[in-house]
């Protein structure tokens, strides 16, 4: 694996290695050494995987709150997505700033998305797989959100929202 740092201070692109024959290939999707060699989380309490059926659907803006907030390690196993990380840490320099990644089955990268972190993506294509591992247990009263359209934030979905859920849309500005 090659970590990649983000402008995101605690965001990391994690690049996933090859190792193949004429069978096909295998990647490393997690090793609890090189994680800790980069300081990162390396206790995994739940797995999650999503499909999303299509093109232009937006997921997000999501998080956990404290007292148990979420580390989450996203990738994109089938399709493709423009993923998107929001820093919503109050006293942090960069609140406010996000930054996108396009994440797909064929590129073999994933993100490592820390606490204080808002999580979203739109579907590039129909039928886009997602697979998360997750830091904490699922917990639905701290379930939270912000607005995929926050005037503050500008993020330019490339396109056209095909598709919100009611909840994603009566999320409140940043």
């Amino acid at each position: 694996m090659k970590f990649h740092s983000t402008t995101l201070s605690g965001v990391w692109r994690i690049e996933l290695e090859r190792r193949g024959d004429e069978r096909g290939f295998l990647v490393r999707t997690f090793c609890e050494r090189e994680f800790a060699e980069h300081g990162l989380n390396t206790r995994w309490l739940q797995s999650n995987a999503t499909q999303t059926q299509r093109r232009g659907i937006i997921r997000g803006l999501h998080y956990q709150a404290e007292p148990q907030p979420e580390i989450k390690l996203v990738r994109c196993t089938a399709g493709r997505i423009w993923d998107i990380v929001v820093d919503i840490r109050p006293n942090s320099p960069l609140f406010g700033k996000w930054e996108a990644f396009e994440l797909g089955g064929e590129s073999l990268s994933q993100l490592y998305v820390p606490a204080g972190f808002a999580h979203g993506f739109q579907c590039l294509t129909d039928n886009c797989d997602l697979v998360y591992q997750m830091s904490e247990f699922y917990q639905p009263d701290l379930q939270r959100g912000v607005r995929w359209d926050d005037p503050m934030l500008a993020i330019p979905w490339p396109i056209v929202p095909a598709e919100l859920s009611e909840r994603d849309r009566s999320f409140p500005l940043l």
